[in-house]
């Protein structure tokens, strides 16, 4: 689990595109897979496919290959990008969910500082808690964005 929040070879080799929705996604490592998947699920993956994130909140594939695609259904966990429920997490290693989220950032506490700090620290398992197999710090930064621009709207 060294240096997770680091951009990964998996990053820059090989994007796909979604077969439901022709968006873009990531690649993540297998390690993500194994760890999201419910048995049923984990029983179908081929170890020697690459496999992608696909973010599109619209859209109901979460993981996809050539010849599969695995549905929030088929995950433990909820995704971030995938269900707006107030308790679903924004940081999956540091239990940093929307609510959470609202309320510090409300009170003008530093969650973003909270979770560099436990990055710097070497905590982090982005590979193994996040379904998207990488960091959540851009998560955070613009769900933080959001509520601050909800907070102080400019018109």
């Amino acid at each position: 689990m060294n240096e997770c929040c680091q951009s990964s070879s998996l990053e820059k080799s090989n994007l796909n595109y979604c077969p439901i929705c022709q968006q873009k996604g990531k690649n993540v490592p297998l390690i993500t897979l194994k760890a999201m998947l419910i048995p049923k699920a984990l029983d179908t993956i081929d170890s020697e496919l690459i496999y992608t994130f696909c973010s599109n909140s619209s859209c109901e594939v979460v993981y996809f290959s050539n010849d599969q695609t695995y549905v929030s259904d088929d995950l433990k966990i909820s995704v971030f990008q995938k269900n707006k429920a107030l308790n679903v997490p924004v940081c999956y290693c540091f239990g940093w969910t929307r609510k959470r989220l609202t309320e510090a950032t409300l009170k003008n506490q530093r969650p973003i500082e909270h979770i560099r700090m436990q990055v710097q620290a070497k905590r982090c398992g982005c590979e193994v808690n996040n379904p998207q197999g990488s960091c959540c710090l851009g998560n955070v930064t613009s769900f933080i964005r959001s509520i601050n621009t909800d907070k102080n709207p400019t018109s």
